[in-house]
């Protein structure tokens, strides 16, 4: 029996924030419907002000679950997760009509709303605008009077069953049969994150304590060592570093006359000559300033005004004659800022100039080449604010408002939206959690069992290994086949070329080529080494040329899982170029590393672990993430060998290919997520 299911929950509201999970004490299931393909049709309700006190129809949910070959939903993870924590059993397959049409959209992505699907494909959802009117009325679900609700859930089942029937016609066509594999294989992955998500991963909250409070220290001590620079080149001239635009002041010591009449003028396409022509007439150049105390207001900032009758006003006015508070800045005859120059009309912004992170970066190794030490430091420092904001806000908080009261942190993974089918998150987002073994926020993650162990799979150069067998460059294949350390090679490279650089900093440029990366902004030694890179694996750079090609004839390119990726609008630009070149690049290695390969692994960790206490807990970017109950250590290992000795034969029983280059699953094991030591 083919079931579609769809369910209804109450939804609680925490301090501005929705919360729709299960693991949330005030909210509770509030019904649950089921659709046949034979046109069977129930809704049952449970927490529900019109439920009838005494009833219970588990008992007949179950029955449909237990009965079912194939459960059809809609964003099935968020169902099988309300299933499961409100004690519902069901381990068998699913086809979810989101995840399939997101793989059908092949990179183009459109809105995956079920009603934006229904749309699309012109199916009747009969979906009534009164509950949203109910909700805004600060109606509870279980408050809605409950033919309305069943009403509601009716649409939703029979659009889901609609759509289900639509994208399974198209999935047998001859122009969509190809996605089949990489359809069954996404289903697959939605349970086992779906199991993820459940579980949950255990969190030391004193930890997080500590770890907020070092970033705390950090982002003071920033601010202060910034504004010494700030005061160093700006002089006294006010600036807040939180405004694009101010920074830019200070990086560019000039800034824009007419706000307006620049940004009519912007054209990142405008010649060189042109642009410089329009640096030298629109913009000016700023000098630094010192500040004198304002005569008028006495250095407060404010002056006191009299009613005719003599009586003070009750509150002052603002001294129109002070930039800030009590003090006139005047400007003296040298040049402010660190006076970089824009290098392109790209850099233009609708302010003044980009203060994008990548382009500082790109300052930032200017200066570095340059032997500039005080805009080089400035520049890191503006950055590393940046990321300690970001840590403070999306991790530490993050954490802490998601973590629930029993300690765990319930991962969402998202498979749905990036455009390549890797993994992203929310509450917080993990996937974005920095790469490498030094971040500090990972030590707040703990096992859940007394005297137990964090484990990390992680895979070792993932993403070369793919690039090699993809391009069957024969000296990247060598390389991994022989143990190469290519991130010492980088270094090596680098550091050749006049730049000492060790092995962990070489790891930012290994890699880079493979996704489109160049020389452009960076110092000569690093430069010199993305020549060397395309020059070295001359394969690669063919494979590039071919993707190349095939996006031209064809309007997309294939992987060997059958993934597909749209390139409508592809075309060789006048000057030889071919625009999307970048993602052409990019999207065959990241999405069969990372939604292909990653996946096949997890999928067999996670079946080798049934029966184990043992689980899995999380997945980031290209590592396998296991809470160790300690009765359980080498057994665990033992999986991880296991899977390492049966990627090959996985690779070719579900894609039919030989994977010719060795893949290797690196463990470590740790007190923590962050304190872990290689598997000896």
């Amino acid at each position: 029996m083919k079931l579609t299911l769809d369910v209804e929950n109450t939804v609680v509201n925490r301090n501005g924030k929705m919360h729709l999970d299960p693991f949330e004490p005030e909210n509770s299931l509030t019904m649950v419907g089921v659709l046949t393909d034979q046109g069977v049709e129930m809704h049952f309700p449970f927490d529900h002000e019109e439920h009838i006190s005494g009833r219970d129809y588990s008992d007949r949910v179950q029955w449909f679950l237990d009965e079912a070959t194939v459960l059809i939903c809609h964003n099935a993870a968020y169902d099988l997760m309300w299933l499961w924590e409100s004690g519902f059993k069901y381990d068998g397959p699913v086809f979810d009509t989101m995840l399939a049409e997101y793989v059908l959209q092949r990179g183009i992505k459109e809105p995956l709303s079920l009603q934006a699907c229904a749309e699309r494909y012109e199916l009747d959802t009969k979906k009534q605008d009164t509950l949203k009117e109910y909700f805004a009325k600060g109606y509870s679900t279980r408050d809605i009077p409950i033919d309305e609700l069943a009403e509601y859930l009716s649409a939703d089942l029979h659009a889901t069953q609609q759509l289900c029937d639509r994208l399974i016609y198209r999935l047998y066509s001859p122009k969509d049969s190809g996605l089949m594999d990489t359809v069954n294989l996404t289903n697959q992955v939605a349970v086992c994150l779906a199991r993820i998500y459940q579980r949950g991963f255990k969190v030391d909250l004193s930890v997080l304590d500590s770890v907020r409070d070092e970033f705390e220290q950090e982002r003071k001590s920033l601010e202060s060592d910034l504004q010494k620079h700030v005061q160093t080149v700006m002089g006294d001239t006010p600036i807040n570093l939180n405004s694009p635009e101010q920074l830019s002041w200070v990086i560019y010591g000039r800034r824009v006359k007419d706000k307006i009449d620049w940004a009519t003028k912007i054209d990142p396409y405008m010649t060189k000559d042109d642009f410089n022509r329009m640096l030298s007439t629109d913009t000016e150049r700023l000098y630094k300033t010192v500040a004198v105390q304002c005569q008028s207001c006495k250095g407060s900032g404010y002056i006191q005004k009299y009613k005719k009758n003599g009586d003070p006003f009750a509150r002052k006015n603002r001294c129109k004659d002070c930039d800030t508070e009590g003090y006139l800045f005047d400007g003296n005859k040298e040049l402010a800022g660190f006076k970089f120059k824009p290098p392109s009309p790209k850099w233009a912004s609708a302010n003044g100039f980009t203060t994008s992170k990548i382009n500082l970066q790109i300052l930032e190794n200017a200066a570095r080449a340059k032997g500039m030490k005080d805009a080089e430091d400035f520049l890191y420092k503006v950055r590393r604010l940046s990321a300690v904001d970001t840590y403070l806000s999306s991790f530490v908080e993050g954490i802490r408002v998601n973590t629930k009261q029993d300690g765990l942190l319930h991962v969402r993974l998202l498979q749905h939206r990036t455009s390549t089918g890797r993994l992203s998150g929310a509450d917080p987002n993990m996937q974005n959690m920095p790469r490498g073994g030094t971040f500090p926020v990972k030590k707040v993650f703990v096992s859940r069992f007394a005297g137990g162990k964090i484990m990390e799979a992680d895979f070792a150069q993932l993403e070369f290994r793919t690039a090699a067998y993809l391009s069957q460059d024969g000296v990247a294949i060598e390389e991994v086949s022989t143990g190469f350390d290519v991130h010492s090679y980088t270094a090596k490279v680098i550091t050749d070329a006049g730049q000492p650089t060790d092995r962990q900093t070489a790891k930012a440029h290994t890699f880079a080529p493979l996704y489109g990366a160049t020389g452009f902004g960076r110092t000569p030694a690093e430069a010199a080494y993305y020549e060397h890179f395309t020059e070295k694996y001359k394969g690669v750079k063919d494979w590039h040329t071919q993707l190349a090609k095939e996006a031209l004839n064809t309007q997309k390119i294939r992987t060997p899982s059958g993934r597909e990726f749209s390139f409508p609008d592809v075309v060789r630009k006048t000057s030889g170029r071919i625009s999307h070149f970048t993602q052409i690049k990019n999207y065959p290695v990241q999405s069969f590393a990372t939604a292909d390969i990653v996946p096949i692994a997890l999928l067999h960790i996670d079946e080798l672990l049934r029966g184990m206490k043992s689980c899995i807990v999380n997945t980031v970017h290209d590592s396998i993430v296991i809470d160790i109950h300690p009765d359980e250590e080498s057994n665990v290992i033992k999986v991880i060998d296991n899977t390492n000795k049966a990627l090959p034969q996985l690779i070719a029983a579900r894609w039919g290919i030989n994977f010719n280059v060795p893949l290797l699953l690196e463990a470590k094991i740790g007190p923590n997520w962050l304190d872990t030591k290689d598997v000896a």
